[in-house]
């Protein structure tokens, strides 16, 4: 096994963690009145309760601390439908239920707001937003979606963007022969093989997403390479195969070594043609998007 090999494994195993600070303990100074009496409060009943012990929780799995976990835990609700278009998000409010400080309740709406869940107008307060105006392509959006009740929706539409994006990517990157890239891309067909014998899925899916957003990122036009975060999310999202990438198997990791094959060989039909078989190793996905077409 090589060295990037064992390198990538032993990173995959390691548990991000954090404690929260003792800066993070500025409580709202008011009574602790109950807020579903108030008209128009949010009705709170699917939030974590153990978001508000501070002093003794440990932070999400990202590492983003009390911070990110508000973020994660409001905007969950809000593409659930917890918290409905037009529901008025008062930080008071926010900041009693969750034992947190104005500068995180202020903070986690500000991060809310720049993904379009939320606005924010003087006069009016902080509301939440209709669908028709989230980013539907932030990387967040996609994994709360993708654990939500709209999961079969997500599923589909990123199997469909992906049929879009990769396939050609896959094309153009065959006409830009940076050795560096090509050696990477082989060093993470390599990575899978070793995980997928060991059982370590972990490891396989990380290798994979680096992968495709290498792949995206060497084709050599800008545009798609801002895109490469979306199918990044996109393979790191639960709930059910929407491509061949997601479940470590020999056909999988094939096609993947015949795209490093096809890129090599400055091939791009050969390399269109693999990716599109990689997207349609599971049969659910063939409902969706149709067969691959030899070129």
């Amino acid at each position: 096994m090589s060295t990037l090999a064992h390198t990538m494994m032993t990173a995959a195993r390691s548990a991000d963690s954090g404690l929260v600070g003792p800066g993070e303990l500025d409580r709202y100074p008011f009574a602790e009145a109950s807020v579903a009496d108030r008209v128009g409060a949010p009705v709170w009943e699917g939030a974590d309760p153990e978001l508000g012990r501070v002093g003794r929780r440990a932070a999400g799995s990202r590492g983003r601390g009390l911070h990110g976990q508000l973020v994660q835990q409001l905007g969950q609700m809000i593409v659930s439908g917890d918290l409905g278009a037009d529901r008025p998000l008062v930080p008071e409010e926010i900041g009693q239920r969750f034992e947190v400080s104005r500068t995180v309740v202020r903070e986690s709406l500000r991060v809310l707001e720049a993904k379009g869940l939320v606005s924010a107008r003087p006069n009016v307060g902080t509301r939440v937003r209709p669908v028709s105006d989230w980013n539907l392509l932030d990387p967040d959006i996609i994994e709360w979606r993708a654990f939500g009740p709209q999961r079969d929706d997500q599923r589909r539409e990123l199997s469909e963007l992906r049929w879009t994006i990769e396939p050609l990517a896959a094309r153009l990157a065959a006409g830009h022969g940076r050795e560096d890239i090509q050696q990477r891309l082989g060093d993470m067909v390599e990575i899978m093989g070793h995980a997928m014998g060991q059982g370590d899925a972990l490891t396989f899916s990380r290798a994979d997403a680096e992968f495709h957003s290498l792949l995206i990122q060497v084709a050599g036009n800008r545009m798609l390479e801002h895109l490469s975060g979306i199918v990044s999310a996109a393979l790191q999202v639960s709930g059910g195969p929407v491509a061949g990438c997601e479940r470590p198997n020999e056909a999988s990791l094939a096609h993947h070594g015949r795209i490093v094959d096809a890129l090599a060989a400055g091939d791009g039909a050969a390399a269109e043609t693999a990716m599109r078989h990689l997207l349609t190793v599971h049969p659910e996905v063939e409902r969706v998007v149709p067969a691959p077409r030899e070129h």
